[in-house]
C-alpha cells in the first residue's frame, strides 16, 4: 500500500515484507523493531535516513538507487549557472569551478560545466586514494582558485572523510576569491549559520542552496540572503524519479526471486514535456551572444527562477512543494534548432540537436 513518506509508523509495516520509500521515511529501530520488513529500498541516491548499521545488524537487506537523478542535478547546476551569468550579464568562459564530490552527481556537473567553458577542478579525495591524484585538486587548490565552488557529497559524521558541516565559518573564511557558493548535496554538509554570517560580512559573491538543515523548517533570514533558494528539488525531475523508482522495484524482485513473475514494461517512462521543441533562430537574428543562447535553450527546458520563486512565496510549504513538484523533464527530451556552432555544446549537455539548422 502506498503511504506519505513522514507518515510511515511502526504500526503500517507489522506485517510488510518490503519497504520502498525516499529521504523523508527514517528508517531505524523506532520504525522497524517488530515488524516483518526484510527489504528496504530508496528510490534516491543518499541513504543517510537508513540506519544501516541498525538493518545489518537485524538482517534487513537495504538498497538505494546510486546515480538515479544525476542527469537531473547536473540539470539545476546548469540553469543556476546560466541564470546567474545571464542576471549579472557575465559569461561563465574562462571561469573557473570548484566541484567538490566527483560521484555520478559531481561527474555530470563537471561534463556540463567544461562544455560551458569554465575550467574544473575536481576534489575527491576517496576517488584520488583509489585512483591516484593525477587528476584530482587539492581542496587547498579550490580555495584559491575558485570563482564558484558546488558541493556534490554524501553526508558523512565521522571518519576520514567526513562532511559534516564541511563548509563551516573556518572554510568561508579561508576563501581567497570569495566565490560563489552551491550546495545541492545534503543540508547539514553546510553550517547554515556560518554561511547566513559569511554573507552578512559579504565574504561570498554570492550563493544558493536546495539543501538546508532543519529541513522543512529553514532560515529565512539565510533564504533572503540567497541568489537562489529552492526546496530540495534538485534531483526531482521525472526522469530521476522515474530511475530511482525503477532500480528500487529491479532490486525488490531480485531479492524476492519473483523475475519470472515480473513484467518489466509495467516500467513506464514519464510522460513528455508540451514544449519538445526550442528554435534559437529569432535569438540569434537578434544578436544574442552564445552564453545568452545557451541560457534561452537551457531555461526553456527548466527554469530554475521558477522554483526559487515558489519557495520565496511560500517557504512554510517546504514539503507541499516538494510533493506537488510539477513534470520536469531532462535535457534529452528536448530538441534544439541552433547555429551549427552550438552543436557540441548541446550535445554535450544531452540534448537533441536538429541537424541542418
Amino acid at each position: 500500500c502506498y503511504l506519505p513518506g513522514g507518515k510511515i509508523t511502526r504500526a503500517d509495516l507489522l506485517n510488510a515484507d518490503a519497504l520502498l520509500t525516499r529521504t523523508r521515511t527514517q528508517c531505524g529501530a523506532e520504525l522497524l523493531d517488530g515488524t516483518a520488513v526484510k527489504f528496504i529500498a530508496s528510490a534516491t541516491i543518499g541513504y543517510d535516513h537508513i540506519d544501516t548499521r541498525y538493518c545489518e545488524s537485524n538482517g534487513i537487506y537495504w538498497t538505494n538507487a546510486p546515480g538515479c537523478n544525476s542527469e537531473s542535478v547536473a540539470q539545476y547546476l546548469t540553469s543556476l549557472l546560466l541564470n546567474l551569468a545571464h542576471r549579472r550579464g557575465q559569461t561563465l568562459k574562462g571561469k573557473t569551478i570548484g566541484v567538490i564530490g566527483v560521484g555520478n552527481v559531481g561527474s555530470k556537473v563537471a561534463r556540463n560545466a567544461s562544455a560551458l567553458g569554465m575550467k574544473v577542478l575536481l576534489n575527491d579525495p576517496p576517488r584520488a586514494r583509489r585512483e591516484g591524484s593525477a587528476n584530482f585538486s587539492e581542496l587547498e587548490e579550490i580555495k584559491q582558485e575558485a570563482d564558484f565552488i558546488t558541493f556534490h557529497v554524501p553526508l558523512n559524521r565521522e571518519g576520514e572523510d567526513a562532511t559534516f558541516h564541511a563548509a563551516d565559518k573556518t572554510f568561508f573564511n579561508s576563501l581567497r576569491k570569495k566565490p560563489f557558493f552551491i550546495n545541492s548535496s545534503r543540508g547539514e554538509v553546510c553550517d547554515n549559520a556560518a554561511l547566513k554570517q559569511t554573507l552578512r560580512e559579504g565574504g561570498l559573491q554570492g550563493a544558493a542552496l536546495d539543501v538546508w538543515e532543519n529541513e522543512p523548517v529553514i532560515d529565512l533570514e539565510l533564504m533572503n540572503l540567497l541568489d537562489f533558494a529552492t526546496p530540495h528539488i534538485a534531483g526531482y525531475s521525472a526522469d530521476g524519479k522515474s530511475n530511482g523508482t525503477a532500480m528500487s522495484i529491479l532490486s525488490l524482485v531480485r531479492f524476492f526471486g519473483l523475475e519470472k513473475r515480473f513484467n518489466r514494461s509495467a516500467l513506464q517512462s514519464p510522460p513528455l514535456p508540451q514544449l519538445r521543441e526550442i528554435d534559437l533562430r529569432p535569438y540569434v537574428q537578434a544578436g544574442e551572444t552564445e552564453t545568452d543562447l545557451l541560457y534561452r535553450a537551457v531555461t526553456a527546458s527548466y527554469d530554475i527562477v521558477s522554483d526559487d520563486l515558489h519557495l520565496r512565496e511560500k517557504p512554510d510549504e517546504f514539503e507541499k512543494l516538494r510533493g506537488n513538484y510539477p513534470l520536469r523533464r531532462e535535457f534529452d527530451s528536448f530538441t534544439i534548432t541552433a547555429p551549427p556552432v552550438l552543436d557540441t555544446i548541446l550535445k554535450t549537455l544531452r540534448f537533441k540537436v536538429r541537424e541542418g539548422a
